[in-house]
């Protein structure tokens, strides 16, 4: 019984989380669309936590400064957020916050170091 209620509730942080990272992406394609630092931001992922009361949202960027788009995020949370509030058919809004997802670079990085790998010799 114990295992069961688990599960839902750790379903019902997916299931909130894949909600807010849709949504916020939702708002920032259909208001932030002429803004030339986030128009480049692509939401790659969330984690609903703390009784589903903060969702992480993780985004790449093709803008090379991630520090001036954290930033800009940073600066947008609070209307991105009031906008879900909108959106979202819930008592509670979670809180949101962003994080630059470097998955692409170290995956790149591991692709190179292997690739410079002389494992012939070692055969």
């Amino acid at each position: 019984m114990v295992k069961r209620q688990f599960s839902n509730n750790s379903n019902r942080a997916a299931r909130i989380a894949s909600k807010v990272q849709t949504l916020v992406a939702e708002i920032l394609r259909d208001n932030y669309s002429d803004d030339a630092i986030l128009s480049g931001v692509s939401l790659v992922g969330a984690i609903a936590h703390g009784g589903l009361q903060f969702v992480r949202l993780f985004y790449y960027s093709r803008n090379p400064n991630i520090a001036v788009v954290q930033k800009r995020l940073n600066d947008v949370t609070r209307m991105i957020r009031f906008e879900l509030a909108a959106r979202m058919d819930q008592k509670y809004v979670p809180e949101i916050r962003f994080e630059y997802d470097n998955t692409l670079e170290t995956a790149d990085r591991i692709d190179a170091l292997l690739e410079n790998l002389d494992i012939g010799d070692n055969i």
